[in-house]
């Protein structure tokens, strides 16, 4: 596990996914019995390795990536580095034979993508991608109306994300600096874009087109040591895509900011409306109004209303126990490895993801709808 140092790999990745696996005893197989797992942990800080790895009773941990690929004990290598990092660690792990499982964006371009996907194919190892919001509780259930047929005919969704991201000054950012450095990787679209690709085409269609607007509101931030730099990465987005859906085409707009104060219910949300009825989900809930249900509101800016618009709508039950995401398909990952099968969200996925990058910041410079090339019709894997 490369990178678990890092806010993502430690909190996601190593404590609330391969961890809780190890302490549950591992993986439940098909068969009942169970996979178990046990990190080795990789990164630049020994110090900082050493003191995780006694916190959480790790055997394992190096600065050195060469000789933890040369262990042939840990057969999978996951990654959670700075994304210009990213490409040539990848590239060693499939040439050691591991299986690779890494956060997105990939790399940082199309062509970067498409050499890790190209070399994890030919060395016939299994690869894939995180798409942890697909495992949200909101968006399972989204997903459940959609498969339900809840929607009719699906018109269009509308997404808000984002949260205010303090500049570090006068407090500390909730975000590393590397985020709003476009050399180190950072940026808005680079970042969101490709959550934004998986989302989309698995719920309602792949993206063909994009019009989109990058910006940086923010150009001066401070660092962790609480020295000042310049932003030279977006720090927000605003993006119109063109949907293949399967009744017919579907318009999303996505607005993606961290510098937004938020005034909805959870940090993101997603509106779908449909024919018959339309919903609105976030991390944990989501609430629907069906057609049968559907106010009928009459414009008149001469009164204020009085409707509350927002008891309107009621909520979709859980209806089942929901895990942590990330474990989820952490869970998934390990079971595709054990039975020597692909894994759905593979390299591919994360070369879409890319495309899309690419196509959104074309359309910012170019002030103009960008179509998207280079992608199976379906919008899934090889």
């Amino acid at each position: 596990m490369n990178g678990v140092t890092g806010r993502m790999g430690y909190r996601q990745h190593l404590v609330r996914s391969i961890l809780a696996i190890r302490d549950a005893g591992g993986v439940e197989l098909d068969d009942g019995t169970r996979l178990q797992v046990e990190p080795v942990l990789v990164g630049r800080n020994r110090a900082k390795l050493a003191e995780l790895a006694a916190r959480h009773d790790v055997a394992e941990f190096t600065t050195d990536l060469d000789a933890a690929l040369a262990d042939p004990t840990a057969t999978v290598y996951f990654d959670a580095q700075v994304t210009s990092e990213r490409t040539k660690a990848i590239l060693k792990a499939i040439a050691a034979g591991k299986h690779v499982y890494t956060e997105k964006p990939i790399a940082e371009s199309v062509a970067d993508g498409e050499e890790l996907a190209d070399a994890a194919r030919a060395a016939g190892v299994i690869h894939g991608v995180v798409h942890d919001k697909l495992y949200l509780p909101g968006l399972l259930k989204l997903k459940r109306l959609i498969d339900g047929g809840f929607f009719g005919r699906i018109l269009s969704v509308r997404g808000e994300f984002g949260y205010w991201v303090f500049e570090g000054d006068w407090q500390p950012a909730q975000r590393p600096s590397w985020n709003y450095r476009a050399e180190d990787g950072g940026g808005m679209v680079l970042d969101m874009f490709c959550h934004w690709n998986y989302v989309l085409e698995n719920l309602f269609g792949p993206v063909e087109a994009v019009m989109a607007k990058a910006v940086t509101h923010i150009p001066r931030r401070w660092d962790e040591h609480g020295r000042p730099y310049t932003a030279t990465a977006d720090d927000a987005a605003y993006g119109i895509f063109e949907l293949a859906g399967a009744d017919g085409p579907v318009l999303a707009q996505i607005n993606s900011s961290w510098a937004v104060r938020v005034d909805r219910g959870e940090l993101v949300e997603f509106q779908v409306d449909g024919t018959h009825g339309s919903a609105v989900a976030g991390l944990f809930g989501c609430r629907i109004q069906p057609r049968a249900r559907t106010p009928k509101p009459v414009w008149n800016p001469d009164l204020p209303t009085d409707q509350d618009f927002r008891a309107q709508w009621e909520q979709v039950p859980d209806n089942q126990e929901f895990v942590n995401g990330f474990r989820a398909q952490w869970e998934e990952f390990l079971r595709d490895v054990h039975a020597g099968r692909p894994h759905p969200y593979d390299f591919d996925a994360g070369v879409r993801g890319l495309r899309l990058v690419d196509a959104g910041y074309a359309s910012s410079r170019e002030g103009r709808r960008v179509e998207l090339t280079g992608r199976p019709a379906d919008g899934t894997g090889a």
